[in-house]
């Protein structure tokens, strides 16, 4: 079973940057991977980004992309999210998830963390 912990929420101004990381534990294996999503209140979870451990390849929503960097750190079992010029509209709890399958869909991944909330100001 895999372990997930989301670490880097908290409040930044608009236009500013965050660091979310997700430390994993537990066995995993080098086809699945590791997707970051997120909701807000009143809204259904959505797809944020992802990355394949095995190559680093990587899927990002269009709602981010450009904006937001997912990484990782074979070595550490760890995963990052760089949120660079943060709009109100990303204001949400992030989740970081893990799974075998799919890259954008949440019955994909079949781990999930705790969840860390982002709250960007106006």
């Amino acid at each position: 079973q895999v372990h997930l912990v989301e670490s880097g929420g908290g409040l930044v101004q608009a236009g500013g940057s965050l660091r979310l990381s997700c430390a994993a534990s537990g066995r995993t294996f080098s086809n699945w991977k590791t997707g970051w999503f997120r909701q807000a209140p009143g809204k259904e979870r959505e797809f944020v980004a992802a990355i394949r451990w095995s190559d680093g390849r990587t899927y990002y929503a269009d709602s981010v992309k450009g904006r937001f960097t997912i990484s990782r750190d074979n070595a550490k079992n760890t995963v990052s999210l760089q949120m660079n010029s943060l709009k109100p509209e990303d204001t949400a709890t992030y989740y970081c998830a893990a799974g075998p399958r799919g890259w954008d869909i949440i019955d994909s991944y079949d781990y999930w963390g705790q969840g860390t909330q982002v709250t960007v100001d106006s």
